[in-house]
C-alpha cells in the first residue's frame, strides 16, 4: 500500500449539514480542487461565489424521481472506486470518459431529526438517504486513494494536509472508519424505526450504535479499559431515534475531575432512584446501592433524612436531587465529602458553595428522570446480549392487597409505598425499612433475604448510635422487600427490628406461613403483585 500522501485534484460534495461548508469549500478552491456538487449543496456554494460544477453534468442524466436518483451512476461511483495503482482501471475510465474523484464530503438526510420531530411516515420514508450511504462506502473503501469527509469537524484536518501536498494515508483511514460507524449508525437508527412502525419489541436483529463521550481513566478496576458512550434510546417504537431523555447522557458537567466509571454507573443509578417522586427528593448511592434516600418538603429537609439513614457509608457517595439545587442544600452537602453532585438545575448560590470543593463533580441535566420512560436494558455475557425491557412499573394504591388482620394506616401506607419504590432500586435481595419518609435502613445484595434484614437493622442500630438516639430508627418503621419471603425468617428479623408494616409481593408457597407470622405480632401486611429484583 502507498503511503506517499494522495493530491486532492478533485471533489465531490454532497451534504444535508451545511455547517462550516462555505469555508471549507472556499479553501478547497483556493487550492485547485474542482468542485462537483449535488442539489442544494450545489446552490449554497453557487450562491458563495464559487465555481461548482453539478453532478447532472458529470453523469448526463438530471436528478430523478424528485432527487432519489443523482450520484447512483458509474460516472461517479467509478470515479470513486477505481484503483490508482491498476491500469486496467486507468483504462476502464478512459474508455468510459469517467475522472476520478480524491475526495468526498458528504453527510446524509436527518432521517433521526425527521423521526424525532414527529413528522409522519412517509417523510420518514423520503428522508432515507440511499445515494449518500452508497457515496461513503464507496469512497471509504477506496480510502487507499480516496479520502472521505462526513464530519465537518474534520474540515481543518483535511485542509492542513492538502496544504502539505495531500492527504495522508493514516488520515484516510481514520475517516473511512468514521465514515463507516457513521452508516453503521444510520442503519440502526431506521432499523429501529422500522421496528416501531411494525409494532415489534424485539426484532430479530438489533444494532446498537453510540457515540464516544470520552475514556475513563480505568475501569471498575485499575487494570480495565473503560469509556462512556451516549446512545440514542434503543428500543424500538418507544422512544424516536435522536432523542435522549434526561440523565448522564445528557448532564453537563460544571466542575470537578472526569468521572470514573463506576461514577457514572453509579450516578446513573442515582438520578433514576430520585427520578420515582413527585415530592423533593435525594438519593445517597454508594456501590449501585441506595445508602439513604428520602423525601421531604425541602431538598434540604430530604438530605438530612436521607443522610441519617446511613452517614458513614454516605461518605464518598453520589448525591442525586431531583430539584434545582439552592444554596441550603448545597451547604448542608459540602459538610461531607461526596464524590458527585446529580440535579436538574442549580442557583447560582449554590454554585458558588460548591466550587470551593473543587474536586466534586457537579453535573446539571436540564431536567429529571421519568421512571416510566420505556427502554431496553442491555447486558453482555459471553457470546451475547441479555435484553429486556426496563422495569417501568411501581406500585400504587389501586393494587395493594391487604392480606392481614389489621390494615395499615395511612401513614404507614405512605411509608409503604416509598419503601417499595426505594427497593426497586436495591440491588437484591432488597429489604428497607423507612419512616417518615424516609429509609431507616436498607440490606442489600445478599444471599439470602433474612441476611438483607439483619443487615439493614444492624446499619440502623449503628445510624441510631451516630446520631445520639437511644433506639433505631427500625421502631416504628415499615418494611419491604423486592420479592417475596420463601421463609418466616425474614419477616420475623424486620419485626424484631421494629417494623409495624410490611409491603411485599407475595407469592410465596409459604405465603399462608408467612401472613400468620405477621398477624401473630399485630402488623399489617399489603401484597402488591408486583416483584422488583434487580442485578
Amino acid at each position: 500500500m502507498n503511503a506517499a500522501p494522495r493530491p486532492i485534484r478533485r471533489a465531490l460534495i454532497s451534504v444535508s449539514d451545511k455547517t462550516g461548508l462555505t469555508p471549507f469549500a472556499s479553501a478547497l478552491a483556493a487550492q485547485g480542487v474542482a468542485l462537483i456538487s449535488t442539489g442544494g449543496s450545489a446552490r449554497a456554494l453557487a450562491e458563495a461565489g464559487l465555481k461548482v460544477t453539478e453532478i447532472a453534468a458529470v453523469t448526463g442524466f438530471p436528478e430523478m424521481l424528485d432527487g432519489r436518483v443523482k450520484t447512483l451512476h458509474p460516472a461517479v461511483h467509478g470515479g470513486l472506486l477505481a484503483r490508482r495503482d491498476r491500469d486496467d482501471h486507468a483504462a476502464a475510465l478512459a474508455a468510459h470518459n469517467i475522472a476520478e474523484i480524491d475526495l468526498l464530503v458528504c453527510n446524509l438526510y436527518p432521517f433521526a431529526a425527521t423521526v424525532a420531530s414527529g413528522a409522519g411516515r412517509d417523510d420518514c420514508i423520503e428522508n432515507i438517504d440511499i445515494g449518500g450511504p452508497a457515496l461513503i462506502r464507496a469512497a471509504a473503501k477506496n480510502h487507499e486513494f480516496v479520502a472521505v469527509v462526513t464530519d465537518p469537524g474534520d474540515y481543518q484536518a483535511v485542509l492542513g494536509e492538502i496544504a502539505l501536498g495531500g492527504t495522508s494515508l493514516p488520515l484516510r483511514r481514520s475517516l473511512a472508519r468514521k465514515a463507516y460507524a457513521m452508516t453503521a449508525a444510520y442503519d440502526a437508527a431506521i432499523a429501529t424505526w422500522f421496528a416501531r412502525d411494525e409494532g415489534v419489541t424485539f426484532p430479530e436483529t438489533i444494532t446498537i450504535a453510540g457515540r464516544l463521550v470520552e475514556e475513563t481513566r480505568y475501569g471498575e478496576n485499575p487494570h480495565q479499559q473503560a469509556a462512556f458512550y451516549r446512545t440514542d434510546d434503543i428500543r424500538p417504537g418507544i422512544v424516536s431515534p435522536g432523542i435522549v431523555p434526561p440523565g448522564i447522557a445528557t448532564a453537563r458537567q460544571v466542575q470537578g475531575k472526569e468521572l470514573s466509571y463506576n461514577n457514572y454507573a453509579d450516578t446513573a443509578a442515582a438520578f433514576e432512584l430520585v427520578g420515582e417522586f413527585a415530592e423533593p427528593a435525594v438519593a445517597i448511592i454508594k456501590h449501585a446501592n441506595p445508602c439513604g434516600a428520602a423525601i421531604g418538603d425541602t431538598l434540604a429537609d430530604a438530605w438530612e433524612k436521607a443522610l441519617r439513614c446511613d452517614p458513614v457509608s454516605a461518605f464518598g457517595g453520589i448525591v442525586a436531587l431531583n430539584r434545582r439545587l439552592d444554596a441550603a442544600t448545597a451547604e448542608a452537602i459540602v459538610r461531607i465529602f461526596v464524590e458527585v453532585v446529580i440535579a436538574p438545575d442549580a442557583d447560582p448560590q449554590a454554585l458558588d458553595i460548591l466550587a470551593r470543593k473543587n474536586a466534586l463533580r457537579l453535573l446539571l441535566t436540564g431536567g429529571v428522570a421519568d421512571p416510566k420512560a420505556p427502554g431496553w436494558q442491555v447486558r453482555s455475557v459471553a457470546g451475547g446480549l441479555l435484553v429486556q425491557e426496563r422495569d417501568t412499573v411501581s406500585a400504587d394504591r389501586s393494587i395493594l392487597q391487604v392480606v392481614t388482620k389489621r390494615a395499615p394506616s395511612e401513614a404507614e401506607i405512605a411509608d409503604l409505598l416509598f419503601a417499595d419504590t426505594v427497593a426497586k432500586h436495591v440491588k437484591s435481595n432488597a429489604i428497607v425499612f423507612a419512616r417518615n419518609g424516609a429509609t431507616v435502613g436498607i440490606g442489600a445484595g445478599q444471599m439470602s433475604r433474612v441476611d438483607s434484614a439483619r443487615i439493614a437493622a444492624l446499619k440502623a442500630i449503628d445510624a441510631a448510635g451516630a446520631a445520639g438516639l437511644a433506639e433505631p430508627l427500625t421502631r416504628g418503621s415499615v418494611v419491604a422487600s423486592d420479592a417475596f419471603y420463601p421463609f418466616p425468617d425474614g419477616l420475623e428479623a424486620a419485626i424484631a427490628a421494629g417494623a409495624t408494616a410490611a409491603i411485599q409481593p407475595g407469592g410465596s408457597r409459604r405465603d399462608a406461613e408467612i401472613i400468620a407470622v405477621a398477624d401473630a405480632a399485630g402488623i399489617a401486611m399489603l401484597f402488591t403483585g408486583l416483584r422488583h429484583f434487580r442485578h
